[in-house]
């Protein structure tokens, strides 16, 4: 056994190094490989089915768009061996038709000659992985464990790996459990499942045990703490994977830009993209578009355009990165000019595409254009529209005040009508008064989500702001009785690389006491200016001064105040808030920027606002 062994091996190597076969690469043309298959079968090389199953390796493993070719090749011989099979299972489970490695797999379990090895479900563990199908990966460790390679180090960590990505944390447990000497990918594997998975508790402290950690481990935990939203740690580990002197790349770099575009912390942010050009990490189509969505979500789109046009190559995902970022900052028509580019570009437009670009035309008011957009979705791309889409119709046509085409839009979707639809004919009818259709709306999205605060809150400012108190109450009532709290204002703002977080009626930062000091003069100097707070959506059943003392402690305006005291003022002052944004911190917002000569940049729950002599970039509708 040895000995055949030993022979395998040479036969082998001696194909892999075969002088015709080995000029096949990743630039091989379809043309320059039929040249190649010419000469291979009038020398008759073909005829030795090592060297034949080397060459349909070659052709598939090299470069994906000669996929098609390498079948051809394969079924072309009636005694293909399992190394050619192989290769055919590995390269789908990496294309994009990973479910045609099951054909090849048949093959080898029809083939008298031979049996699946390690190889075969090393690859077919790895395609249920890119097909997230959970019964699949179930039948595929079931033909694994029969075949008796349930105790294959490289199998093993395969299905560690492929439990992860179907999501089913108690399986990958389990296995990861079983293997007796788990290897570093087994154990990244694992820990990566469970950060990607929320329990990030459990991952870190698999991170923790780790005898050794390569960058990939630690890639893994970075980013795992960025998807859960824990931003500080995110940012905090990768300065200790710089002290431990762990090799940084583009990876890395994608998950610190992402923990940083969830605080809006555009200094860490310019930072990481200086760490970048200092260390001379080549700037990749993900990570050109991860810096265009750093500077767009914090508020810099001058910058975010700037990476833009410097990238040498853009995707689709580039380009609706920067889309977005332009209209998420109020910039409409120039979200517009740029999608008029994108097509003579040679880029197709996706489905994520048309969400900025019917968004676009909200915020510029221009309704015939975002219908027309709508409707090219699916007569000139084929996009079927989603409910995203519908959603950005039903706010286009609410915001130009036409609530019964918005509603008509709602009633004929094809598809169940879904949240923020409602929400967004909830907010339209809350701007135009129509207390009627505010409340059907209101209904329909309490119908859909009855935990939702947010909901109910509107509901009830809209009947506050007619002074009808009774169904305040009632609305109030409701929320208590079905334990619905609503979610604590929360506001972050960064000073001098620092980031500071304050919460509604927060006074616990160090700073409290001249941060009073600042809300104080703030009061007294917009009240000379002719600020009246706006007290109706606050609670009816406390006076008009506790009402305006509740208005005055909202964490956006201590982010301000202790903004102003902290930022010299040419710096804009930068605060992102968890919540969509009260009309009285707005009025506030935007007398502030004009008594203190101050430009204030604000991301809420639902866009920015970019605050400037006394003017919003929202125009007051947001």
């Amino acid at each position: 056994m040895v000995w055949v062994a030993l022979q395998m091996s040479f036969v082998r190597n001696a194909a892999k190094h075969h002088p015709i076969i080995s000029l096949i690469d990743s630039s091989t043309t379809l043309k320059q490989l039929k040249q190649i298959h010419s000469h291979l079968l009038v020398t008759g090389t073909l005829n030795d089915r090592h060297l034949f199953g080397h060459f349909v390796a070659n052709i598939s493993l090299k470069n994906p768009m000669n996929l098609n070719y390498s079948e051809d090749v394969l079924n072309k011989c009636e005694r293909p061996n399992l190394y050619s099979l192989n290769s055919m299972i590995r390269a789908h489970c990496k294309s994009s038709t990973p479910q045609k490695s099951f054909h090849f797999f048949n093959k080898i379990q029809q083939s008298d000659n031979f049996s699946p090895d390690n190889y075969t479900f090393n690859f077919l563990v790895r395609t249920c992985a890119q097909l997230l199908e959970h019964l699949t990966g179930l039948i595929v460790h079931g033909a694994v464990i029969k075949h008796g390679f349930d105790h294959d180090p490289h199998v093993e960590s395969g299905l560690v790996f492929m439990y992860a990505e179907l999501g089913c944390l108690g399986s990958c447990r389990k296995v990861f459990e079983e293997i007796a000497k788990p290897d570093l990918v087994c154990q990244t594997a694992i820990f990566s499942a469970y950060a990607k998975g929320g329990d990030i508790e459990f991952a870190k402290e698999l991170f923790d045990k780790m005898p050794e950690k390569d960058h990939i481990a630690w890639n893994a935990m970075i980013s795992g703490y960025a998807q859960c939203g824990q931003s500080r740690e995110a940012l905090r580990l990768f300065n200790l994977m710089q002290l431990e002197g762990v090799k940084v790349n583009e990876v890395s770099m994608v998950s610190v830009l992402s923990a940083c575009t969830h605080l809006g912390a555009l200094n860490h942010g310019k930072w990481a993209h200086s760490y970048i050009d200092r260390n001379k990490i080549r700037i990749t189509v993900t990570l050109g578009t991860a810096l265009i969505d750093m500077y767009s979500k914090c508020g810099h789109m001058v910058k975010a355009m700037e990476v833009f046009w410097s990238m040498k190559e853009r995707n689709v995902y580039t380009w609706s990165s920067a889309l977005n970022g332009l209209t998420m900052n109020g910039a409409g028509e120039k979200c517009l000019e740029l999608f008029s580019l994108m097509k003579p570009s040679g880029v197709i437009p996706n489905k994520v595409t048309f969400v900025s670009v019917i968004r676009a035309c909200c915020v510029v008011g221009l309704v015939d254009e975002g219908c027309r957009h709508f409707e090219s979705m699916k007569t000139v791309y084929g996009i079927e529209p989603q409910h995203e889409h519908y959603g950005c119709l039903v706010d286009l046509y609410g915001r130009a005040g036409k609530l019964d085409d918005a509603l008509s839009v709602i009633n004929k979707m094809p598809i169940k009508p879904h949240a923020a639809a409602w929400g967004a004919l909830l907010h339209a009818s809350r701007m135009y008064k129509n207390r009627e259709m505010g409340e059907l709306a209101s209904k329909k999205l309490i119908e859909l989500e009855p935990n939702n605060h947010g909901a109910y809150v509107l509901y009830s400012n809209m009947y506050a702001e007619s002074k009808n108190w009774d169904m305040v109450n009632e609305v109030r009532r409701t929320m208590k009785a079905k334990g619905v709290a609503k979610q604590p204002g929360c506001s972050v703002i960064e000073v001098n690389g620092e980031v500071h977080e304050f919460f509604v009626g927060d006074k616990s930062h160090s700073r409290y006491g001249e941060i009073e000091v600042m809300l104080g003069d703030i009061s007294r100097r917009l009240k000379l200016a002719g600020y009246v707070a706006n007290t109706e959506p606050v609670l009816f059943d406390i006076d008009e001064e506790e009402k305006e003392d509740a208005l005055c402690l909202h964490s956006e305006k201590i982010a301000i105040a202790f903004g102003l005291i902290s930022l010299e003022r040419h710096v804009p002052i930068r605060i992102v808030k968890n919540l969509r944004v009260c009309w009285d911190c707005h009025d506030v917002t935007k007398m502030i920027s004009k008594v203190y000569d101050r430009e204030i940049i604000v991301r809420d729950r639902n866009r920015f606002h970019h605050f400037k002599n006394g003017e919003c970039s929202c125009n007051g509708y947001w």
